[in-house]
């Protein structure tokens, strides 16, 4: 008996497999063959496509170096200020000490004056911290902090202890400052 169901089985599969073959001749006599000029065609859109993703690209890339060479001539400036700003910083400590001549004090100033004009003409400016002002994060770093009461608000800036500066938007030395907490 088992002889008997094994041989039914091999003709059921026989059979599906004469069905399939069947199948796929069908079909291959349903679809043409496509020409040459077909083929053609299809290598042609697929330069194309090619074509047009390449050129894509050089555009992009053309305009990330230009963005680039924007950002590196806004910013050109910026390794020199982070150099002399401890300058700037001494020229005010040295204004700050008693004891000077009218002469040497109006000479540190006039050093001061110019230190701070060559920065903004490019583009350094002195980031505001005031005494009693709101303490903003991103412009300004506490290195210390007070307990707040009521004549002081909380996240308000209770003393500076050296000034900040940044180029256009860029920060390069975030003002130091005492915070009332």
């Amino acid at each position: 008996m088992a002889k008997k169901e094994k041989e039914e089985k091999n003709e059921q599969v026989q059979n599906l497999k004469e069905e399939k073959v069947e199948e796929v001749l069908e079909n291959a006599e349903a679809a043409p063959e496509k020409s040459e000029l077909d083929l053609a065609n299809e290598r042609a859109d697929d330069f194309e496509n090619k074509y047009l993703r390449a050129v894509a690209e050089m555009q992009n890339i053309q305009r990330r170096s230009n963005e680039e060479r924007q950002n590196l001539q806004k910013y050109r400036s910026q390794d020199l200020a982070k150099a002399i700003l401890p300058s700037l910083d001494n020229l005010e400590r040295a204004l700050a000490v008693e004891g000077l001549t009218d002469d040497v004090k109006k000479g540190l100033e006039m050093v001061q004056e110019s230190l701070i004009h060559a920065l903004k003409e490019e583009g350094i400016e002195e980031i505001p911290a005031e005494v009693g002002g709101d303490f903003d994060h991103n412009f300004h770093m506490a290195i210390q902090t007070m307990p707040a009461d009521d004549d002081h608000a909380a996240d308000s800036i209770a003393q500076i202890f050296q000034k900040g500066y940044k180029l256009h938007e860029r920060v390069l030395r975030p003002a130091m400052v005492v915070v009332y907490n």
